[in-house]
């Protein structure tokens, strides 16, 4: 029995077709994996190419010959960095710099932005931008991997020659779409939004492509492997983007942000904490919350952790303190349900994309 109280989309029925093991994620019900598994759906991106529903991300539409300068001044990035038809990963701060929210913007045409917030926070991120909801209507695709455009070639050939970071109009399967080159899995790919009429056409003709459907458990373990933030996880609220390792997202040279004085400040100061990876030698997955141990004293916490399916063991992310810096290499212990997993600190990410 499926849940009645959570929102659904387009393509809700087509993936209850397809077998998938539908959850709650964000307000929506959503799918978690299919019958191939969550692992083979991860490997499948990281070899081939998967397509995901991503229609519970927002969508906040903000027009107008103010929008550029509404956005400015509302996120921390800096928008003069881009122009019309690129997208741009931004944040939004509170007044002590921590993150509210991360966001990708598509700057659609000269005066329309497309700002794309997690799913449980298109209305704060509403609320600070303005602009219009429009979330309800479209259906958002994201096909990732090293062979995703090649994938897409036949039925998309405008879309797949979108460049990453690029936002472009597009026909996909014959339908309207606006694409950009964007993603969460550490991989190449597009993300394509296509009317909500249009996606049971556009997302039949993508499996038809060759596209393997993967769910939530997949896009997990790919954008950790790839050592992308989680929001609640790396940032929150309490976690600020220096402290995230993501000073390059701060826009130091725009005159006012939210957040700004906070951010200076810290970097002033210097950070009390930062975010490191770890890497366990067995399969047992370590999880958030988890004590990070130095010489037997805590020194932190995994704010995510799994197994890595390409890699066979477990890793990591975790905020430590800088009062004892933790260097590539070092041992550690992390605190496990009270059961302590060998670990070492190791670079991020722990997977790299394909040459």
């Amino acid at each position: 029995m499926h849940s009645t109280s959570l929102r659904r989309t387009a393509l809700f029925d087509a993936h209850v077709a397809l077998g998938a093991k539908m959850v709650e994620f964000g307000g929506f019900e959503m799918p978690l994996s299919y019958p191939s598994g969550t692992v083979k759906e991860h490997l499948s991106c990281r070899g081939d190419a998967v397509v995901f529903d991503v229609s519970h991300l927002g969508t906040v539409r903000v027009s107008g010959t103010e929008a550029r300068v509404t956005l400015d001044l509302a996120l921390c990035n800096d928008l003069t960095k881009i122009a019309p038809g690129r997208a741009q990963y931004t944040q939004l701060l509170n007044d002590d710099g921590g993150v509210l929210d991360d966001i990708i913007i598509w700057w659609v045409s000269t005066n329309v932005f497309d700002v794309m917030p997690n799913a449980s926070n298109t209305e704060r991120v509403l609320a600070a931008v303005g602009g219009d909801d429009v979330t309800a209507g479209r259906t958002v695709l994201a096909v990732q991997g090293p062979n995703a455009r090649r994938r897409l070639l036949e039925i998309a050939p405008d879309a797949a020659g979108v460049g990453r970071f690029r936002v472009a109009p597009a026909s996909v399967a014959g339908r309207a779409a606006v694409v950009a080159g964007t993603g969460y899995t550490g991989e190449d790919g597009i993300e394509i939004a296509v009317d909500n009429a249009d996606a049971s056409h556009v997302f039949a003709a993508i499996l038809d492509a060759g596209v393997l459907p993967a769910g939530l458990g997949a896009r997990d373990t790919l954008r950790l492997e790839a050592g992308l933030p989680l929001h609640g996880h790396e940032l929150s609220e309490t976690i600020t983007p220096l402290e995230a390792g993501l000073g390059w997202v701060v826009g130091w040279d725009k005159a006012k942000f939210r957040g700004k004085d906070a951010l200076l400040a810290q970097r002033a100061s210097g950070l009390s904490r930062t975010l490191r990876g770890f890497s366990t030698s067995t399969r047992q997955p370590p999880r958030d919350g988890a004590e990070v141990l130095v010489d037997g004293a805590t020194a932190g916490v995994v704010t995510s952790g799994n197994f890595s399916p390409v890699l066979g063991h477990g890793i990591a992310l975790g905020l430590v303190s800088t009062s004892r810096p933790l260097e590539v290499g070092q041992r550690v212990q992390l605190n496990v349900r009270d059961r302590r997993l060998d670990a070492a600190c190791v670079a991020v990410p722990f997977v790299k994309k394909k040459a």
